[in-house]
């Protein structure tokens, strides 16, 4: 796709109200698989953590 092409669709996806609609559900999916992502994250540590331990202290 050339530049030209491209710029067209974006132009046409902001004026579009039905764009914008889809946009505001992309941006809440990000949001929830970005929060989801976090939150394995920080929970994962420290189940590892835990399974260390626990690993640990059965020798």
């Amino acid at each position: 796709m050339n530049a030209r092409k491209i710029q067209s669709v974006v132009v046409r996806l902001i004026r579009d109200e039905s764009g914008a609609e889809v946009m505001e559900y992309v941006l809440i999916a990000g949001l929830i698989i970005v929060g989801t992502i976090a939150t394995i994250a920080g929970l994962g540590t420290k189940v590892l953590g835990r399974w260390t331990s626990v690993k640990n202290s059965s020798l």
